[in-house]
């Protein structure tokens, strides 16, 4: 039986999935527009894989409430557990309850300061970066795997929030090539605010000379650009539980 709390849950992943399906549609219009950029190919495959877990999470829901009663019990009927296979594997499904109001927002949509995700149960994390895209798509990312996130698409965007959220960031995910000041700039100006700020660098650039430097500052990684979920999600965890 599908109980009310079932119900909201199926509400929230189908939003999801609309808006993932919706985001599919306009990175595949990007990606004939701009045939020789990989990064917009590699969020189209994000937003690919995303909607596809979505969809076996809606499948493992419905299935395991509706398909799994045996012929002849009225449906509505709670199913007992004896009727599940003895030879059938445990599925586990990750459900991701948030507003519905709360997913999948570009960064454009909210307030300078304001927290994506706010009821998220993991670490804020200050996202720095001037391409909307990357933003909307490693904030996606984040939210799946329930961070709380503030966005800023330049640098001194990115120190005001600071200025006034430090004590609540846990991490700085910076981009290099940024409006009005370049990363290095960024990353200065944070470490005078902060000397312990956590800060991963994330760039397609490859300067070895700037790198090292910015490493032997402070800096506490690099993920180079373009990223899978997987390899965002390690690089965080990897810094955080340091």
């Amino acid at each position: 039986m599908l109980e009310t709390e079932d119900l909201k849950s199926l509400a929230t992943q189908a939003t999801e999935l609309n808006q993932l399906i919706q985001q599919v549609s306009r990175h595949t219009d990007q990606v004939r527009q701009h045939h020789g950029e990989t990064r917009y190919l590699d969020l189209l495959t994000e937003r690919v894989d995303l909607a596809s877990r979505r969809t076996q999470e809606l499948f493992d829901l419905i299935t395991s409430r509706i398909i799994t009663i045996p012929h002849g019990v009225p449906l509505g009927t709670p199913a007992p557990r004896s009727i599940m296979p003895a030879a059938t594997p445990a599925r586990t499904s990750v459900i991701i309850k948030i507003p519905v109001g709360e997913i999948g927002g570009s960064p454009g949509e909210f307030g300078e300061g304001e927290i994506q995700n706010p009821n998220g149960k993991r670490e804020l994390i200050l996202l720095v970066d001037d391409n909307e895209e990357i933003l909307e798509g490693t904030g996606a990312i984040l939210t799946f795997e329930d961070y709380r996130i503030v966005c800023a698409q330049d640098g001194p965007e990115a120190l005001r929030i600071y200025r006034r959220m430090g004590a609540k960031i846990s991490l700085v995910l910076l981009d290099y090539f940024l409006p009005v000041m370049d990363g290095d700039a960024v990353f200065d100006e944070l470490k005078a605010l902060n000397p312990n700020v956590q800060i991963v660098l994330s760039s397609g650039f490859d300067e070895q000379a700037k790198l090292g430097n910015m490493l032997a500052r402070g800096l506490r990684g690099f993920l180079p650009k373009p990223y899978t979920h997987a390899r965002l999600i390690e690089q965080i965890r990897a810094i955080l539980d340091s």
